[in-house]
């Protein structure tokens, strides 16, 4: 059984952590995993709905597939691509909710700075 991120410091377990967020860390897949979360959708809704061209869409559906992101399921002439992991949202909810609170700390903080200056003669 795979250790806890913060039960391991071996590279081979880090390795594949590290793929992992590597997956995530391009635009388009998180564009693509976003529009997915809805349900199954074909290559032409997804380039639909994330404005990505088919070459790049293809692309980047390949490696989400590789990976086990995505799963594909032909059917007829056209293939659908859906979740196979959705906990993938909670990951990204948790980092979004992170960014935030840290956006938040840092408005607070120039909103310090700002009247400190202004009691600055």
């Amino acid at each position: 059984m795979l250790k806890t991120f913060s039960q391991t410091a071996s590279t081979e377990v880090l390795a594949p952590v590290a793929e992992y967020f590597k997956v995530l860390s391009e635009v388009s897949r998180l564009q693509i995993l976003r529009c997915l979360q809805t349900g199954p959708l074909n290559v032409t809704e997804i380039g639909e709905a994330t404005g990505l061209g088919q070459a790049n869409l293809s692309k980047h559906l390949k490696v989400l597939t590789q990976v086990g992101l995505v799963s594909r399921q032909p059917q007829g002439v056209s293939v659908y691509y859906s979740i196979c992991d959705p906990i993938l949202f909670e990951v990204c909810d948790l980092v979004c909710d992170r960014i935030s609170t840290q956006i938040q700390e840092r408005a607070r903080e120039f909103e310090r700075v700002k009247a400190f200056n202004a009691m600055v003669p």
